[in-house]
């Protein structure tokens, strides 16, 4: 193993954190589905794609360094979404919990001079200034617009897309 084992052992850990982020996206995205807000639903579509890519990441790192990955359990996610706004702070505090996990594998990584981890690490502390940011505005946004204006935040979508 060229990495230090308890950055090894958090990172494991992540891959479920981020396949279980990557479910509750999905489960979100089928509420704004199921509502016809299908920007909405794309949104949460993408997040849960790239959830998934952020723990395939992980997966690869680890089998670079010669860690024998072992997969965790992935709880289910939460099914019953009250409302947009619901949603969108639910994945904020989600994205502020990731946060906080990928700075305890950094600070790991640096406790234990593994510094092949750390430097892979900073992807994801950058990636995870993005993340809190768009879920921050997003959630402005939803609660600027109200429940009854949820076509306005499709149209947000659309013109941030374009």
């Amino acid at each position: 193993m060229q990495i230090s084992k308890a950055v090894a052992n958090l990172m494991g850990a992540q891959i479920g954190h981020e396949l279980g982020a990557s479910h509750q996206y999905l489960q979100v995205a089928t509420y704004f589905d199921n509502l016809a807000f299908k920007k909405l639903a794309n949104f949460f579509y993408k997040q849960s794609a790239e959830e998934r890519e952020h723990a395939m990441k992980f997966v690869h790192f680890l089998t670079e360094t010669g860690v024998d990955v072992k997969i965790p359990a992935v709880a289910a996610p939460k099914y019953e979404i009250a409302s947009a706004e619901a949603a969108f702070q639910m994945s904020l505090e989600w994205e502020l919990e990731v946060t906080r996990q990928i700075h305890a594998m950094v600070e790991q990584a640096a406790k234990d001079k593994d510094y092949a981890s750390h430097n892979f690490l900073q992807w994801y502390v950058d990636e995870q200034v993005e993340e809190v940011s768009t879920m921050e505005t997003m959630l402005e946004i939803v609660k600027r617009a109200g429940e009854k204006n949820l076509l306005m935040v499709e149209a947000y979508l659309i013109h941030e897309a374009a």
